[in-house]
Parts: structure tokens; C-alpha cells; sequence
């Protein structure tokens, strides 16, 4: 019976690093781009121009890093976990989508959608209450 608790705690942190890391990453990328504006790719020393300011951004940089985080955790939880699991338990990011869209930035969250993520999270309490693995190791 002990093997299956560390099991359980470290599948749940690495969701709960999954549920964060890729909604900030992706919210962090649509901030530096929009504040880099729409890339010009004509002429050609405007794409170069705006390729810098794409790559010297650190919204974009800090973006990219916890996208990384994110997929570097889900790998992780894959290998321990049945993707039956992984997928709808990682399905919170959603309602740290539309809260970090609310907080960063500044968007309206109607309460309608509210519900629909509210709805979400319940699912994802049901799927939490079941065994992360039912498969047989080899």
C-alpha cells in the first residue's frame, strides 16, 4: 500500500505544476506579442527588426520557459499515470486560463463562462477520485 502514495503525491504535484506552467506560459507569450505588435515580415529587414524585438523580449523568454516546465511535467505524469487520468485532471488549466486572462490581462470573464469552468473542475474532482494508474507495469 505505501508504493501507491508517493505515486499519488508526485502525479499531483506535477498536475498542479501543468495546470500553472502552461496557461502562464501561454498567457506570458500572448502579452510580449502583444505588445510587440503584428510582425511585418516585408521588407525583409523588418522581419529581421521584428525578430529581435520577438527574441529580446522577456515576456516571450519567461513564455517559452514555462511552456517548457510544462511539457518537461507532462512527459513525468505520463510515466506514471493513465493518460485517462492525466488529460482530465490537467483540464483545471482552464479555469487558470480565464483567471490569469482576468488578472494579466485585463479581459472580461463572464459569469456564464465561469459556470462552464466551474463545471470543469467538477469533472476534474470526480477523475481525481479515481486510481491515477490501471494499467500493469512491465
Amino acid at each position: 500500500m505505501t508504493p501507491q502514495k508517493p505515486l499519488h503525491l508526485k502525479t499531483y504535484l506535477l498536475i498542479a505544476v501543468m495546470v500553472i506552467a502552461g496557461p502562464l506560459g501561454n498567457v506570458l507569450l500572448g502579452k510580449g506579442m502583444k505588445h510587440i505588435g503584428e510582425p511585418v515580415i516585408w521588407p525583409p529587414l523588418q522581419l529581421l527588426h521584428t525578430g529581435l524585438n520577438i527574441f529580446t523580449s522577456a515576456s516571450i523568454w519567461l513564455g517559452i520557459t514555462s511552456l517548457i516546465t510544462f511539457f518537461v511535467a507532462y512527459m513525468l505524469v505520463l510515466s506514471w499515470a493513465d493518460y485517462s487520468f492525466v488529460q482530465p485532471a490537467s483540464s483545471l488549466a482552464y479555469g487558470m486560463v480565464a483567471l490569469l486572462g482576468y488578472l494579466m490581462l485585463g479581459e472580461r470573464v463572464s459569469p456564464l463562462r465561469w459556470a462552464g469552468i466551474a463545471v470543469i473542475c467538477l469533472g476534474v474532482f470526480v477523475v481525481g477520485r479515481t486510481n491515477p494508474r490501471t494499467t500493469r507495469q512491465v
